[in-house]
């Protein structure tokens, strides 16, 4: 495991020419799948995918070398709303009693077991590190708050400490760590794929509630203003510091559902659709800098 990137070419023999980089969008993330296909029709392949939340989970199928069929079929299964329907009916008297039901760092209003189920059924035994292509999975330490890249371990555990969304999922225990979404820390790592050449980024702005007339919705403004803001600034930042990036962006006809796995077909058809409106983007950017590495 390594902090703020730290290692994450660990017995890598180059560095990346290009890394994938897939930020936290919901069911909206599957777009990457249809991103991917598009540019092995160019030639292009990512040397590396960097995953935050549903951007890790899709980008370990791409990690794993799966086709676009397979890694749809796969998806379906990893994604749908059953998963975060299960309750933990101690949570409401942790809530109303705290101290005396035993409310502690493990608190969650769901159970994340049905979760790990499908990804242990999914991803078996497979470790970050014997990937056919490498996965960096972007988390946060919950005591500190600081972002974790995930280089090395169980595919499986990484992944369910990528999308422990804090409050509704519990956090995983990773080496000794408490971890939690990395959205928290970082909505689209781009910092985490630094020792690329060319990075191609999937982020997402969420969006806001248009009115706050009742609790959640009041919280979910200032959370999502708070998240849309801080990958902003963090992309202009990578930018600022000399990464090149082609931040693609999905043009949807329409809202999609966070948990709306029937638009997944959809979802993959706008990937390919980014890719080709930017492609001379991205053609330079990487003919580019492979002319100014022979140079």
């Amino acid at each position: 495991m390594s902090r703020h990137g730290e290692g994450q070419a660990r017995g890598a023999t180059r560095a990346p020419r290009v890394a994938l980089v897939l930020g936290s969008g919901g069911v909206r993330s599957i777009a990457a799948v249809g991103i991917v296909d598009r540019l092995q029709r160019e030639g292009i392949r990512p040397d590396v995918v960097v995953g935050c939340s549903s951007g890790a989970l899709f980008g370990a199928t791409i990690a794993m070398g799966m086709e676009a069929e397979d890694a749809l079929a796969t998806a379906v299964d990893l994604w749908s709303a059953e998963l975060t329907q299960q309750k933990r009916w101690r949570a409401y008297p942790q809530l109303l009693a705290p101290r005396l039901a035993g409310f502690d760092v493990d608190f969650s209003l769901r159970d994340n077991g049905l979760i790990a189920e499908r990804l242990q059924s999914a991803f078996a035994t497979l470790r970050l590190e014997d990937l056919p292509t490498p996965l960096r999975v972007a988390a946060t330490d919950a005591v500190t708050g600081q972002q974790i890249v995930l280089t090395r371990g169980l595919v499986t555990q990484a992944l369910l400490a990528s999308m422990a969304v804090p409050f509704i999922f519990p956090s995983v225990e990773v080496d000794g760590r408490r971890l939690v979404d990395g959205v928290i820390s970082d909505p689209l790592p781009v910092h985490a794929a630094r020792d690329a050449d060319v990075v191609i980024a999937l982020g997402f702005d969420g969006a806001m509630p248009r009115r706050a007339d009742r609790p959640s919705r009041m919280a979910a403004q200032a959370t999502t203003a708070l998240i849309n803001n801080l990958m902003h600034a963090r992309l202009d930042a990578a930018r600022a510091g000399g990464q090149r990036i082609v931040s693609l962006e999905l043009a949807l006809e329409r809202r999609v559902g966070l948990w709306e796995t029937g638009a997944m077909p959809y979802l993959c058809e706008a990937g390919r659709r980014a890719v080709e409106a930017q492609l001379p983007e991205i053609r330079a950017m990487v003919d580019g800098w492979a002319e100014c590495r022979v140079a």
